[in-house]
């Protein structure tokens, strides 16, 4: 029987980081914490995947990703505007 892993600090505050990067105004800051934001959650996903963790996290998680990848997204369009 395997183990789980113990969550990443980093990993479990996730859903803060999230928040975080969706609410920054600042736009010289708001692609640091995008990329903070999509390693911990990369970085939970991948603890997920292992054995854990509830469904309802893991749309979570799933929703968040979409999230962060269309912010980044939209910045290719808002450059070239």
């Amino acid at each position: 029987m395997e183990k789980a892993l113990p969550p990443c600090p980093v990993a479990t505050d996730w859903k803060a980081l999230y928040r975080a990067a969706i609410c920054e105004t600042n736009r010289s800051v708001t692609s640091q914490r995008v990329a903070e934001a999509e390693r911990a959650a990369l970085a939970r996903e991948r603890e997920l995947f292992y054995g854990g963790g509830t469904l309802e996290e893991k749309e979570a998680l799933e929703d968040a990703l979409y999230g962060l990848r269309a912010l980044k997204h939209s910045w290719q369009y808002a450059e070239v505007a």
